[in-house]
């Protein structure tokens, strides 16, 4: 498994606060959040940024997505609106090389984001 705190989480090394789990994904609350609902959506799988995804990641992409649908659903937000976000790389505002989602919520969201 990654070695990185997302890694950690998704084994149960390290405690987060899971809001949704299966067999393939994990999400959790973010401990820093820019939103008043800011869920992190993580494949078990280590994949290191969406640039990595291989073909066979097809499915589990999909299932990230619709992992983040049922969330948002969960958290009372998916009515009114949310945005799904995916950093790669650095400079796109990667910090953690665990590919993974960002389901934010809860307030109206600006656009452009920065």
């Amino acid at each position: 498994m990654s070695e990185t705190i997302f890694g950690k989480i998704a084994t149960g090394e390290i405690p987060a606060d899971i809001v949704y789990e299966d067999e393939d994904v994990v999400a959790f609350r973010d401990v820093s959040p820019q939103a008043p609902t800011h869920v992190l959506v993580i494949p078990r799988k280590p994949i290191r940024t969406l640039n990595d995804a291989a073909p066979e990641d097809t499915q589990l992409l999909g299932r990230l997505f619709l992992a983040a649908a049922k969330v948002a659903a969960q958290e009372g937000v998916a009515e009114g609106g949310y945005r799904v976000v995916v950093n790669c790389n650095a400079a796109g505002g990667q910090t953690v090389f665990h590919l993974h989602l960002h389901l934010l919520g809860g307030r109206p969201l600006q656009w452009p984001p920065g």
